[in-house]
């Protein structure tokens, strides 16, 4: 059934395509953006409900962040596509509340924030709105596009950058998503070209601007990168070619736990490599604040 509706979605666009092309551009690059929003469970929703922070408007979409701890360190987790701050709770458990404030929020069109639509470029503002706010943070600790769109944050506003960020599972080119909806859909190729026109009229580049190897060649945050030899949904490869043009980075390649990395082996890497310096920096901090 859900191959026939997805069928039945490309050879509507096809039409489309024939008939009416400005049409068929922005109505594909409205499904291309289109997250399904998973339902929250009684449980995910304590959890949030109990990390509640404020609400921020960002082009008339209300994003819903949130905030556990109040420690002098603050770190910021960006979830992925179609998915919500939930799955970060094992890392929030992880660390030290008195130590760490730590913030997150609902990307547009997930968790609890509004919206229908998200990319790179949309969720890149948000990014840089909610870090501006908090005056900057320690560490970012991303997944999958939440990492990609914190690339290209740092790359295009890079006075924001966080001294360390984290990519789980990263994506690598935003060719290869419209290459994947392409066959998904069974687009033609002209339907394809009208999409992709549209992006690049709405968002200000072609998508081969959106490269994550690329965005990490101009970025000096310390990094760490952790991806699986069996991600079905992002290739391994793309942390390969990320790590090395990101010469500040460092990369692990774990084995059987697939695109989500659900581990406690990678929580205790991610709060290592975030604790490593911190006394450091806490002392210069303190320096800093007596002068």
């Amino acid at each position: 059934m859900k191959n026939i509706i997805t069928r039945s979605i490309g050879l509507y666009l096809n039409t489309l395509a024939l008939v009416a092309p400005a049409k068929a551009g922005k109505r594909g690059l409205e499904i291309f953006c289109y997250p399904i929003r998973p339902a929250l469970n009684a449980k995910q929703k304590e959890f949030l409900e109990a990390g509640k922070d404020k609400t921020f408007e960002h082009h008339g979409t209300l994003i819903q962040t949130y905030k556990w701890g109040n420690g002098p360190t603050k770190l910021l987790f960006l979830h992925g596509w179609q998915s919500h701050t939930y799955r970060w709770r094992r890392y929030i458990d992880a660390f030290d509340k008195n130590e760490y404030a730590i913030y997150a929020l609902d990307a547009p069109g997930h968790g609890l924030s509004g919206g229908t639509q998200l990319s790179v470029p949309l969720y890149g503002d948000v990014i840089s709105k909610y870090v501006d706010d908090l005056g900057g943070v320690h560490a970012v600790i991303s997944h999958s596009l939440g990492g990609f769109s914190a690339l290209y944050t740092f790359y295009k506003t890079r006075e924001l950058a966080s001294p360390k960020l984290v990519l789980l599972a990263p994506p690598g080119e935003a060719n290869e998503f419209f290459t994947f909806y392409k066959k998904a859909l069974g687009l033609s190729a002209r339907a394809q070209r009208l999409i992709i026109n549209c992006f690049h009229e709405t968002f200000g580049h072609h998508p081969d601007y959106y490269s994550a190897p690329n965005f990490a060649s101009a970025v000096k945050a310390e990094g760490l990168i952790i991806h699986d030899e069996d991600d079905n949904e992002t290739s391994v490869y793309h942390a390969k070619r990320i790590r090395a043009n990101w010469k500040t980075s460092q990369l692990q390649i774990t084995k059987g736990l697939g695109h989500n990395l659900k581990s406690d082996l990678v929580v205790n890497s991610v709060v290592e490599f975030v604790a490593a310096g911190k006394e450091k920096l806490h002392n210069q901090n303190q320096l800093i604040n007596q002068l």
